[in-house]
């Protein structure tokens, strides 16, 4: 049995809660509004929703593929619920959010994937909060174009998909994705003229040049904004942590990032795909 890495004095963190915060964890929790900040145990929930932001998953929880760092549920997952569009709107309104990021399964049961559930959910978001900037965070929808577009024909501020790893460990830990059908995704995304995202985790073994060869990688996809973050094994069945990354490495990853021309990287031990997701908004007005 392979003895578990323990983690490191900076992987300890405490909710730093203000006003916006409690008010926005009274509001989630007096309407029982879902948002994966809460059931995702987010260490930087109290962050985020102090800064008048949250993010939402849709299409259900349970996942069509079985990735092996991932904790969401595999299997058959339910029909889509047809009221959701809807009901995420009027969440993203009662907790008042400036800044709403829209995430959700893969749905590989579905014929178009769960594409148009995407547009509707975005569509239903932009006409109830008019002044709410809209994020997602995208599967690769099996690298179909034509699904991509239709939710970038629903107009988000910023589209994201994640890249997860690097290349060699991707056939390892992602179940269905294939890293060259990540970048091409991204390269769709960023031709659209949206602000293109993605977001990578680290502590699975990789090295610092297959890093850096993935930061080459999705910034000449036309990415501009970058999170990377230390992966954290879910439990024990899950593809085990090779390391902790040290914050001064986290430090140099950023740097590497800005000097190789993205826009933003927000990258270190507790960084997750949301992360200071409010601070893109700017980003997504800029050509």
């Amino acid at each position: 049995m392979t003895d578990r890495v323990r983690k490191p004095e900076w992987l300890k963190i405490s909710i730093a809660a203000n006003e916006r915060y409690s008010e926005t964890k009274r509001i989630v929790e007096s309407h029982c509004l879902h948002t994966i900040c809460s059931s995702g145990r987010c260490p930087n929930m109290g962050e985020c929703w102090g800064r008048g932001t949250a993010t939402f998953m849709i299409g259900g929880d349970i996942c069509t593929r079985c990735c092996k760092f991932c904790n969401t549920r595999t299997g058959k997952p339910l029909p889509l619920d047809e009221g959701e569009p809807a009901h995420v709107a009027q969440s993203v309104a009662l907790m008042k959010l400036s800044h709403a990021v829209i995430t959700s399964v893969d749905r590989d049961d579905l014929p178009d994937l769960g594409a148009a559930h995407w547009a509707r959910t975005i569509a239903a978001i932009r006409e109830q909060n008019p002044d709410t900037t809209i994020e997602v965070l995208i599967p690769d929808f099996q690298g179909r174009k034509e699904l991509v577009q239709m939710v970038i024909d629903a107009q988000p501020d910023i589209m994201s998909h994640n890249m997860e790893t690097v290349r060699r460990i991707s056939p390892v830990v992602r179940s269905a994705a294939r890293y060259e059908t990540s970048l091409r995704v991204l390269q769709q995304i960023a031709e659209s003229g949206i602000c293109c995202k993605s977001g990578i985790m680290v502590g699975l073994g990789e090295t610092p040049q297959e890093v850096e060869e993935l930061i080459d990688d999705v910034r000449n996809a036309g990415c501009r904004i970058l999170t990377i973050g230390q992966y954290l094994q879910p439990s024990h069945k899950h593809y085990p942590v090779a390391e902790y990354v040290t914050p001064a490495q986290f430090a140099i990853y950023k740097e590497m990032g800005l000097q190789k021309g993205f826009d933003q990287v927000e990258s270190g031990p507790l960084v997750r795909s949301s992360y200071h997701a409010d601070k893109s908004k700017m980003l997504a007005q800029k050509p």
